[in-house]
This record gives structure tokens, C-alpha cells and sequence, in this order.
């Protein structure tokens, strides 16, 4: 197994999750803005090494950590579609809705999941906060609930908003500013903004950070 594991569970290692969780899009930031051309042949370069990146994130993933996490598997899964739908087209708005689509199915399983009182956010993680309790989970998947339906409603009117606003050349490179720091660090602020709570429910911190859903 990996890392010399002798059993089945994946392997707590947060840092290196975060790299497989936002290497990818670091990737298509990075080769958004260097590669040459028009704007629409930079994002076509960028989604093609997104999709490549993703894959590797992936196998990664499984080799060192020794799982995939379902969120990882959707996320995955929807960038190679929406990839290769602005590949096809050479349109980059497809891969401007694939995070309206992660955003909205990880907010729907979530909302589902807390409404029928089965907190799935641990599932779809594939990790723990460890000492958390179960009323504790209960809030916290209604929380990520909550904001990934938000974040989707946002990337929808982020997107739509700077294409009607300054065409689509200036509305993508707004757009991939957003993405790319601005809804990472929403994310990671909105994570450690449930540290308070969580803790009240059990969480004990140690010097691993609690696990964070991977950027849509």
C-alpha cells in the first residue's frame, strides 16, 4: 500500500491533498497567462494542461495516499467533459460553467444528505476531523452545503456578469482571476471560519490542518 500502509484507510497527509486538490488549477492559472496568442488559444493551452493535470492529480492521489476521494472523482470527471467540450468548440465558456457544475452537485448531494440526516461530507471527503461529533458533522455538512450552492450562483454570475461587461477576451481573464487566487481563498476562509464551531463539537487540532473540500 501506499507509504508502506498495511492497510485500506487513506493516508492523512493534508498538505500533500491540498497539492492534489489545487495543483490543477494552479497549473491552468500558470499556463493561462504564459502561453502566447489570443485569449481563446490560452485557454485552450490552459484547459488541455488542466485535463493532463488532473489526471496525474488523480493517479497521484491513489499512489501516495492511497485513495481517491469521490469529491476528486467528480471534480475530475467534470473537468475532462467540459475540457474537451472547449477543446471541441474552441469556446472557453464551457469550462467557465464547470464550476457552476461541481459547485451545484456538491451542494446537492450535501443539502440531501442533511435533510434526510445522513451528513455525507465525510464520505465524499474520504477523511475525518478527528473527535468531531455527530451533531458536529451535521453542521458542518449544512454549512458546505450552503456555501457550494453559493459559489455556484456566483461563478454563474461572475462569468456571465464580466462577459456582458467587457467581452469575452477581458470577461475570461477577470473570470480566471476569480478562480484562480479569489475562490481558493474564499474557500480556505470559509473552511477555517467553522474551526470555531467544530471545535465546540469535538474537533481536536493538531499540526495537520482539518481537510478541506477540493476547489470546484
Amino acid at each position: 500500500m501506499a507509504n508502506g500502509s498495511t492497510d485500506n484507510k487513506p493516508v492523512n497527509a493534508p498538505m500533500l491533498r491540498m497539492a492534489v486538490d489545487y495543483g490543477p488549477l494552479a497549473v491552468f492559472f500558470a499556463v493561462n497567462f504564459l502561453a502566447p496568442g489570443p485569449v481563446v488559444a490560452k485557454a485552450i493551452a490552459a484547459t488541455i494542461a488542466f485535463m493532463i493535470a488532473e489526471v496525474i492529480a488523480l493517479i497521484f492521489s491513489q499512489i501516495k495516499l492511497g485513495s481517491i476521494s469521490p469529491m476528486l472523482w467528480i471534480t475530475g470527471a467534470l473537468v475532462l467533459v467540459f475540457g474537451g467540450l472547449t477543446i471541441y468548440f474552441h469556446d472557453q465558456q464551457f469550462i467557465q460553467m464547470k464550476p457552476t457544475f461541481v459547485y451545484a452537485l456538491f451542494g446537492g448531494i450535501l443539502l440531501f444528505g442533511w435533510m434526510t440526516g445522513r451528513p455525507l461530507l465525510q464520505q465524499l471527503l474520504e477523511t475525518a476531523y478527528p473527535g468531531l461529533d455527530a451533531a458536529g458533522w451535521r453542521k458542518l455538512t449544512r454549512n458546505w452545503a450552503v456555501f457550494f450552492i453559493l459559489m455556484a450562483i456566483a461563478n454563474e454570475a461572475v462569468w456571465r456578469g464580466t462577459l456582458a461587461a467587457w467581452g469575452k477576451d477581458a470577461g475570461w481573464n477577470a473570470w480566471v482571476w476569480y478562480k484562480m487566487p479569489g475562490c481558493v481563498i474564499i474557500t480556505l476562509l470559509f473552511a477555517v471560519a467553522n474551526v470555531p464551531m467544530l471545535m465546540k463539537h469535538g474537533l481536536t487540532l493538531s499540526d495537520d490542518k482539518p481537510p478541506v473540500p477540493p476547489e470546484g
